[in-house]
């Protein structure tokens, strides 16, 4: 233990670029945006040990300072519930096509069949209608379009 906390002592500031290369490439391998910020506060900690030589104890708490006031800085400002989307839909392939009519493909019978979308074929719920038939999209249940039969 003594020879690890030797190592450890001896790196000084280089403690925190090691520890700020490895949490950069945590984010990289694990999905999200959790250990950027920890890994730019290691970084900037590292550099601010290098210059001033301030002790670890002193570079410890810097480092728990920076890294709640960044989080909290990123939070206040990046925020994924209020983003507003020019294509609110992109992700939601379905919702897309609500309101679309189509030509049923597969007739439709006990509730389920087939319609063609461009060169894709969607599983469709609705009443029983023959294929041929127009239908309009009214909603989507995951990849399952939800259509009304159109009156001819």
């Amino acid at each position: 233990m003594q020879n690890v906390s030797a190592l450890l002592y001896s790196l000084g500031a280089w403690n925190w670029l090691i520890l700020a290369v490895v949490l950069l490439i945590l984010e990289t391998v694990i999905p999200g945006v959790h250990f950027l910020w920890f890994g730019i506060a290691a970084a900037f900690i590292g550099v601010l040990a290098f210059y001033t030589g301030i002790v670890w104890q002193w570079q410890v708490l810097a480092f728990v300072l920076l890294s709640v006031l960044v989080v909290f800085w990123v939070r206040r400002f990046v925020r994924p519930d209020v983003a507003i989307s020019d294509q609110p839909d992109l992700n939601v392939r379905g919702q897309q096509y609500v309101g679309r009519s189509l030509v049923v493909e597969q007739a439709i019978q006990n509730g389920r069949g087939k319609v063609r979308v461009g060169d894709t074929l969607w599983s469709v719920e609705g009443p029983d209608a023959p294929a041929g038939a127009n239908v309009t999209v009214t909603g989507a249940r995951g990849t399952v379009l939800v259509v009304e039969r159109v009156p001819a």
